[in-house]
């Protein structure tokens, strides 16, 4: 099955209103700028999608990519472990005016929630966050001794993620840092749709070395020549 789409335009297409959305990368490194842009494009065209909740390691920096989105009146709530930064202003602005949610998660039990969804595991428990406000109303267990957290597992409808080499099947490759969280996602989301900076031919990735199989993947396009967050926030650029 061919899963490549033409253009960005076209692969943000589906992303509904409401969605509970999974965007991939560790600040920039691994960040779909490029799909996130195109979900910015739609919504300053549209008005849609809106009322999202973004499950992302951070809250975005400078005004591109995440911070874009929550800029434009997009995200409803952010589910991360970093929401504050040294360039965190879109969120501050909109939390503290009371025009965001926020549901903080240690960043081990984020991608671990993450993680679980992917393999089927509906919850798991960690002792991370005991005895302190983010495990309020949460079950708790002892094992040997020590006193441990439930934590449910995080899916979302769809994620967008970035990926170095890619195949017609969707078949991903990584580059360095860039892997972070997005295998994860593409394994918790309902649909995952991907940015690559290569897109091969069928045969031309080594079995071996695929980091996330095609079957994970719903989408996949080229961008041969992605922006790098930081790049774009050292420079001053705003979406």
């Amino acid at each position: 099955m061919d899963k490549t789409i033409s253009c960005l335009k076209a692969a943000v297409a589906d992303i509904p209103d409401k969605a509970r959305l999974m965007i991939g990368g560790f600040g920039g490194s691994g960040a779909p700028i490029e799909l996130i842009h195109a979900l910015i494009d739609r919504f300053r065209a549209t008005g849609s999608p809106k009322d999202l909740t973004v499950i992302n390691n951070n809250a975005g920096n400078g005004s591109v990519g995440i911070a874009a989105m929550i800029k434009a009146g997009m995200v409803r709530k952010m589910i991360c472990s970093f929401p504050r930064s040294s360039n965190a202003e879109a969120f501050n602005e909109k939390y503290l005016a009371g025009e965001i949610e926020l549901e903080l998660v240690p960043q081990g039990t984020l991608a671990e929630r993450i993680r679980a969804a992917g393999a089927g595991i509906p919850a798991f428990y960690t002792p991370t966050s005991f005895g302190t406000e983010l495990a309020d109303g949460k079950p708790t267990e002892e094992f040997d001794g020590k006193l441990y957290v439930r934590e449910r597992w995080l899916r979302a409808d769809y994620a967008i993620i970035k990926a170095q080499l890619g195949d017609a099947l969707g078949n991903l490759t990584y580059r360095l840092a860039g892997r972070n969280f997005n295998p994860l996602m593409a394994m918790a989301a309902n649909r995952s749709i991907a940015q690559v900076s290569n897109l091969v031919d069928l045969g031309s990735i080594d079995p071996e070395v695929v980091v996330t199989p095609g079957i994970f993947v719903d989408g996949i396009v080229e961008v041969p020549h992605p922006r790098q967050e930081e790049a774009l926030v050292r420079a001053g650029v705003v979406y």
